[in-house]
């Protein structure tokens, strides 16, 4: 059977083993049906329009943006709302939010529901980098269960009709777990699935994802709110790693993130992998490269220039990061490799790429062990940075003081 995804025909051979595979049904998130329940993570740096865009077409029917501010939505930074923007064609946009005020969370709601046309808002509540947590945001606010609430509900009150979620991890660490209760706070102010790192805050990136705390987590939301789907994400690098983490676990659906960097066709594996049907071929290096292409084309359009020149050179920037991930055990060389981060144009990017092509020609193919291998974020473990007796006060309903001062590109 040959199926074709983006630029990408894949073959799927008819001697592959079949997957044991748990009863998968369609996610409903709010009036929202993902259908597999798969959910592209939400990336800094990473999922904008034309990674979302890119995703959609190997089947990520359901991308969430980067995470933007709520102060900065609410100020009206230009950088926020360029953050915001839909995805060509996209079907479902979806923003995650972060905030740490509840009056600025609804705030920010409304304005991603009236003017940015949302159609899902996910609130963040698993960011563990230090500029986030020590002003109490991120995996730092569930440790504060009355400020997460009262943030819970002024977002899903200001939603209306739209679907909010949750993404968190375990907790700040393991002498610290958040997650069940912070689960129990998101079901009763209504909010319509909650996604789980299995990871705590300490950890960071590091070590691995620990499945485990989603079964809890499922088993815990069952019982209290038995309509509210749970996520679970963290070690999603195939798709039988989806299979075996739905079975393992009872999850309703699986989110995935650095696993798709350099690999948006995860998501056609995922698709095969949870219909039970045999995995697509490895791609070959002529079908990354035309990915690749794609990838870069796609934010030459879209990459907001604000009216001023160099959109393209801030596009073909912003792509080096992806080039080390989608050549992943291709061995270019570091000639190749540095001629192709050192280029300014889209043209110069490409001619790069098209001689490692006719170096290794366009039927090779990488070693499938590196899907395994670090991309994207690998450190931790590491101490979380919180405001200053934060752990002393955990029902203080109120922010620390500047909590909600831009923190980010938004």
């Amino acid at each position: 059977m040959t199926t074709t995804t983006g630029s990408r025909t894949t073959t799927v051979g008819a001697s592959a083993a079949a997957h044991s595979v748990p009863t998968v049904t369609p996610l409903s998130i709010g009036p929202i049906v993902v259908d597999p329940p798969v959910v592209l993570a939400p990336m800094a740096g990473v999922t904008n329009p034309a990674f979302r865009t890119l995703c959609a077409r190997f089947g990520a029917l359901l991308g969430v943006s980067e995470m933007i501010t709520a102060r900065g939505l609410v100020e009206r930074h230009r950088t926020t709302f360029a953050m915001v923007t839909r995805a060509p064609d996209a079907d479902i946009h979806s923003v995650q939010l972060y905030g740490v005020d509840p009056t600025v969370v609804g705030l920010a709601v409304r304005i991603l529901v009236d003017e940015v046309g949302a159609d899902h808002v996910d609130l963040n509540f698993g960011c563990p980098a230090a500029k986030v947590t020590r002003k109490g945001g991120g995996a730092a606010l569930p440790a504060h269960p009355v400020l997460l609430g009262r943030i819970l509900t002024a977002a899903v009150d200001a939603a209306g009709d739209v679907p909010v979620t949750m993404k968190m991890r375990m907790g700040l660490d393991d002498d610290l777990r958040t997650d069940t209760t912070a689960a129990r706070i998101a079901a009763d102010a209504g909010v319509a699935a909650i996604a789980l790192h299995a990871r705590t805050a300490t950890q960071l990136y590091s070590g691995d994802a620990r499945w485990e705390a989603i079964a809890e987590l499922k088993s815990v939301v069952a019982q209290h709110s038995p309509h509210t789907p749970v996520l679970g994400n963290g070690d999603i690098f195939t798709g039988d790693d989806a299979v075996r983490m739905m079975a393992a676990t009872g999850c309703d659906g699986v989110v995935v993130g650095r696993g798709c960097l350099g690999r948006p066709w995860l998501f056609a594996e995922l698709t095969a992998a949870l219909a039970g049907q045999p995995a697509p071929s490895n791609p070959t290096l002529g079908e990354i490269v035309a990915t690749m292409v794609d990838h870069l084309d796609l934010l030459c359009e879209h990459t907001p220039s604000g009216g001023r020149p160099g959109m393209e050179a801030t596009a073909v920037r912003d792509f080096r990061k992806h080039v080390g991930w989608y050549l992943q055990a291709v061995p270019v060389g570091s000639g190749a490799r540095r001629a192709m981060m050192a280029a300014e144009t889209r043209d110069q990017l490409v001619g790069e790429l098209h001689r490692a092509l006719d170096t290794l020609g366009a039927g090779f193919v990488p070693d499938p062990v590196a899907r395994r291998q670090p991309r994207g974020h690998t450190h931790g473990p590491r101490p979380v940075a919180l405001p200053p007796s934060w752990l002393d006060h955990p029902d203080d309903p109120e922010p620390p003081a500047g909590a909600d001062s831009l923190v980010s590109g938004g």
